[in-house]
């Protein structure tokens, strides 16, 4: 039989979900399968959500606008467990989420966490006037991704169909029969099926194809601009058992903000792009620090005539790496310093994570417009009535974290093409973007249902 040649751009979460689909549907044996990635090897793909923490939630109420059925979520969480070395100990008999929580390894339990469970925190949280979001969550731990990205690459290398080819930056695509992708070195392939899975790192090949095939996307006019806030353990370790608390807020400008991708005992870190950097947050299963991290995000939602929120966030990014005097430096501040209009040139109680080699203590207030410096400030100050000591003065602020909301691509248009994960516009989670990727391999490209 005569394979069909499918092309696979990236090697994030969404490609896992679509090589995982066509493994459990039984569809890989009609295809000789590239994978294209820009990164070194397996274990520097440049899709961070794989490398950067873990954290992979089960939910209805987040992570993206296509919806996923619970026990499609539950086995991409299982995929990830079993590939990161944790094995269950209870048989799965239908209350999945106990079934995931029995998952062990080297004697622990996976960490585990469920947000609002408690009627009276909920109701504690929304008398404040933020909207909880309720979720299970299962966290493996940047410091167990390393092997979890080496096992899953294992385990599709293992199809002699197959192949891996690392380095492979695409700089551009012709939509045709057949597909034609062409590398930054000049390379073109071409394949009689293509899926592009570059997550929120790979914006300039999805800017290209936007601006080439102008047909296929809807306008984007949102970004979401804000902080990784840093505070000390104590102040959170009271909702722990949630292991992430998920909130939104109409903040007093009217702009929307959220705490997300909250890291108990976690470490601030870098995220780096091409040509700036941006601040994240991680989390350990074994190697716990003195402070708790989360981003505090201001969604800012653009109208014509203006038509670029992705480089809106990025000039952003780009003036706070020009204030820290380098393109690989972020700003931090004290809370306090913050809110006062000051620039901080000492630091408190609270001692950062993120190594002092990439940062200067400087002013984010010349970096934000007014509206989202005051969207940061009366969640912080709110947030602090319900959790008291998220507003001490010496808690810490990184500048700039940004997280880019894609172009929506509809994949009904162009036959044997599929934009999946972050990318799509459709996704922005490590669970969305896997169970996006493996419900259009099951389902032969089967339609987004929004």
């Amino acid at each position: 039989m005569l394979l069909k040649r499918l092309g696979i751009i990236g090697f994030g979460a969404s490609a896992i979900g679509y090589l995982k689909g066509l493994i459990d549907s039984g569809r890989i044996e009609q295809y000789r399968v590239t994978v294209l990635e820009r990164g070194k090897d397996q274990m520097h793909n440049t899709i961070s959500g794989v490398r950067m923490d873990g954290k992979i939630f089960i939910s209805r109420g987040m992570g993206g606008e296509i919806d996923v059925p619970l026990d499609v979520q539950a086995k991409m969480v299982e995929f990830y467990l079993l590939h990161s070395d944790f094995k269950p100990t209870l048989k799965n008999e239908g209350n999945f989420i106990e079934y995931l929580r029995s998952f062990e390894r080297d004697g622990r339990k996976v960490e585990f966490g469920e947000s609002f469970a408690d009627e009276e925190v909920y109701r504690r949280f929304y008398h404040q006037g933020f909207e909880p979001v309720k979720a299970y969550f299962f966290h493996l731990g940047t410091d167990i991704l390393r092997q979890t990205n080496q096992s899953i690459y294992e385990y599709f290398s293992s199809f002699e169909n197959v192949e891996f080819r690392f380095s492979s930056k695409v700089v551009d695509v012709e939509i045709g029969t057949p597909f034609k992708v062409v590398t930054e070195k000049g390379e073109e392939i071409h394949f009689d099926e293509l899926v592009v899975a570059v997550g929120r790192s790979g914006h300039e090949l999805m800017d290209r194809l936007k601006k080439k095939y102008p047909q296929l996307v809807t306008e984007n006019f949102y970004v979401d601009i804000g902080v990784r806030y840093e505070l000390p353990n104590h102040v959170m370790e009271n909702y722990w058992d949630m292991y992430e608390i998920k909130v939104r807020y109409k903040t007093r400008t009217g702009y929307l903000c959220r705490l997300f991708c909250q890291n108990p005992a976690g470490k601030v870190t870098l995220e780096k792009y091409e040509d700036f950097t941006t601040v994240n947050g991680f989390s350990d299963s074994y190697n716990k620090t003195e402070n708790t991290n989360f981003a505090v995000l201001v969604t800012t939602r653009f109208t014509e005539p203006f038509k670029d929120p992705t480089g809106y966030g990025k000039n952003l990014a780009k003036l706070a790496n020009i204030l820290a005097g380098d393109d690989r430096k972020v700003l931090l501040q004290t809370y306090g310093d913050f809110k006062e209009y000051r620039r901080t040139k000492r630091l408190g109680r609270v001692r950062p994570t993120l190594d002092s080699a990439n940062y200067i203590l400087g002013d984010a207030n010349l970096v934000f417009p007014a509206k989202i410096r005051e969207s940061i400030i009366d969640f912080v100050e709110n947030l602090d009535k319900v959790v008291p000591g998220v507003a001490y003065q010496d808690n810490l602020i990184y500048a700039v974290e940004v997280k880019f909301y894609s172009n929506k691509f509809n994949n009904n248009l162009v036959r044997n093409l599929h934009v999946v994960g972050d990318c799509s516009g459709w996704t922005r989670s490590i669970q969305y973007a896997t169970s996006m990727g493996y419900m259009y391999a099951i389902s032969s490209g089967g339609r987004v249902v929004v």
